[in-house]
């Protein structure tokens, strides 16, 4: 069993996604979006950090799984996507939790079952995949998304029998899982 948390970076809405994972049992426990308002671009980063490492605190996920940055059309858009990604992965690698990182075509293609997905459909397949009595936040829906992705992928790497995603420790320093099934 793991507790996963996704990360949707951003630097006006951040969003984030805990389910828990055990096999193909996926079991939703919170989602919601940092809203970082028209703060300096400094106080929004520590705001991201601080916020994720709350949740951090409160859930202790054993995983977490957060976007790849795209190229942008604009670059100081891009930059500053970065630097939020930045510290999100501060923010989780501080509390001694390894960061997967998955492409936004991944995480489509693990949830909806095609990578050019839009998001009104991500937001549909991860409302049914949770059995959630209504779509989450749009933000909210690309972190549990990015979460499912990662569960997907763990029992992706179980089912071929690598056994890798369970042998690694995790942030407390215990092996995580039990046997390969």
């Amino acid at each position: 069993m793991a507790i996963i948390l996704g990360v949707d970076p951003g630097s006006r809405i951040t969003g984030y996604g805990i389910i828990r994972a055990e096999g193909r049992d996926l079991e939703y426990l919170d989602s919601g979006c940092i809203r970082l308002g028209d703060k300096p671009l400094a106080e929004r980063l520590q705001v991201i950090f601080h916020s994720l490492a709350t949740l951090i605190g409160e859930y202790r996920p054993d995983e977490f799984a957060i976007e790849q940055v795209f190229m942008a059309r604009n670059p100081d858009s891009a930059l500053k996507l970065g630097q939020a990604r930045g510290a999100a992965i501060v923010s989780a690698a501080n509390s001694g939790l390894a960061v997967h990182e998955y492409s936004a075509r991944q995480v489509k293609q693990a949830v909806v079952g095609k990578g050019g997905a839009d998001k009104s459909q991500v937001q549909h397949m991860v409302q049914a995949l949770l059995g959630l009595s209504r779509k989450p936040q749009a933000d909210a829906a690309d972190a549990l998304a990015i979460a499912l992705c990662h569960a997907h992928m763990n029992q992706s790497m179980v089912r071929v029998g690598t056994g890798a995603a369970l042998q690694q420790p995790n942030h407390r320093g215990k092996l995580r899982g039990g046997r390969i099934r």
